[in-house]
């Protein structure tokens, strides 16, 4: 009896456990993607963590070099999504993921879109507030439906890690490839495809391999 009571308490310390993990993951992830949009909103303050500063250069970075793609994106993004502007950045992330193949590659250009998209809203008179709800829907994506892969690529601590790879690579050559697809007449469906030159050196490989 005490055996079976033993077995049952442990099982559910690990589930409250469990719980508590996915609900950090998101609270982490929330962080990272309400501290971006706020940046991109103009709102000058110290990020809150060394992945949400990597987050700011790597994103910025990426929005610069594609510049007229996310300025088209975001244009055609917007007369086609409807008022429901976090319903539609789902269907963005569903198509960006479209094979299951996450990576910090995906995630920044994610990031990048979210950025480009929410300043042009705010250009819009779009609250502030209506801006940073679609934290929640990328917090909600990353941090909640792949959180086991957040977990198997440690984390932010993980971005953190690949982002000091990606500054030591010569961006021009990393992210050769940037296709951006809008296409559909009442509806829009994108593709944000990354192919980066992976060549980071040995200590690097990992971090480098998570472009692909």
């Amino acid at each position: 009896m005490r055996s079976s009571q033993s077995d049952l308490s442990f099982r559910t310390r690990l589930k409250l456990l469990g719980g508590k993990m996915s609900c950090w993951f998101r609270r982490e992830t929330l962080a990272v993607a309400e501290d971006y949009i706020d940046f991109c909103l103009g709102i000058q303050r110290t990020p809150p963590s060394e992945p949400a500063r990597a987050m700011r250069h790597l994103a910025k970075q990426m929005e610069r070099q594609y510049q007229l793609k996310f300025q088209s994106l975001t244009k055609t993004f917007l007369s086609s999504c409807g008022p429901n502007t976090s319903a539609g950045l789902k269907k963005v992330i569903d198509e960006l993921v479209g094979d299951g193949k996450l990576n910090w590659g995906r995630v920044v250009s994610l990031f990048a879109f979210t950025g480009v998209l929410v300043s042009d809203l705010y250009s819009r008179n779009v609250s502030r507030d209506c801006c940073r709800r679609l934290a929640e829907t990328v917090a909600d994506y990353i941090g909640g439906e792949k959180q086991e892969w957040l977990k198997e690529n440690n984390g932010w601590e993980g971005f953190r890690k690949f982002s000091c790879c990606a500054a030591e690579m010569n961006q021009e050559s990393s992210m050769k490839t940037a296709l951006f697809a809008a296409a559909g007449s009442s509806e829009a469906h994108y593709s944000l495809v990354l192919d980066p030159d992976h060549r980071c050196g040995r200590q690097s490989h990992m971090a480098a391999h998570n472009w692909l």
